[in-house]
């Protein structure tokens, strides 16, 4: 699995009417930051694989972010150098839903964040580092608010649009859908990251 994708500046993207895709996840209301120790643990082990990532939305000179890619997947983690903690992570996940040829360009991210940290726009930055890598990213079934918002306001600055996943086909859907659309299970939203259009897109993942 390669990412090393030509980095071109993203045409601008009009702006999407607001839209939720099944938001029936509960941020955690404030999830407790004891579930980041034992992935903290399991980092620290691998800390030889691990790579320097710049985000200029840090903001803080104490918090450090790096990543890994392990089986076609990649690993961000952020910490709190000064407490010796784990502030967040997210993982751009394979979807086993996907056929081989759109497996090799689309991820699906998931993030969790320590509540202390949240509203700082560090999960927005790494969005944006792998968008800027050139990865197309893909929304799970569901999203938390928090990850609807996040999403949208991306879909300012990266060309974006829906699609019906099944039997490990792409059908493109548009970049606007009705609300009984926008509920099924099959319906995801995708971002394209620099250096797509949305032909080469679906020409790369056969999407019909």
């Amino acid at each position: 699995m390669v990412f090393a994708l030509p980095l071109f500046a993203s045409r601008p993207f009009r702006i999407m009417r607001p839209a939720e895709l099944r938001i029936d996840v509960d941020p955690s209301k404030g999830r407790p930051s004891e579930p980041l120790t034992p992935v903290h643990e399991r980092m620290r082990a691998l800390e030889d694989r691990l790579r320097p990532l710049h985000l200029p939305a840090q903001n803080a000179p104490d918090l450090r972010a790096r990543y890994r890619e392990a089986d076609g997947e990649l690993y961000v983690y952020i910490e709190d150098i000064r407490h010796e903690r784990l502030v967040g992570y997210t993982v751009f996940n394979r979807l086993i839903e996907l056929g081989r040829r759109a497996d090799r360009h689309i991820r699906a991210p998931h993030s969790q964040y320590d509540p202390a940290y949240q509203r700082r726009g560090l999960a927005t930055a790494v969005y944006r580092w792998a968008l800027g890598s050139g990865i197309c990213l893909m929304s799970g079934a569901r999203q938390s608010p928090g990850a609807n918002a996040l999403w949208q306001r991306l879909a300012r600055s990266h060309e974006a649009g829906f699609v019906d996943l099944r039997d490990k086909r792409l059908t493109y859907l548009g970049a606007e859908i009705d609300d009984a659309t926008l509920g099924e299970l099959h319906t995801r939203m995708f971002l394209l990251g620099n250096g797509w259009t949305l032909a080469r897109f679906g020409q790369e993942v056969q999407m019909t």
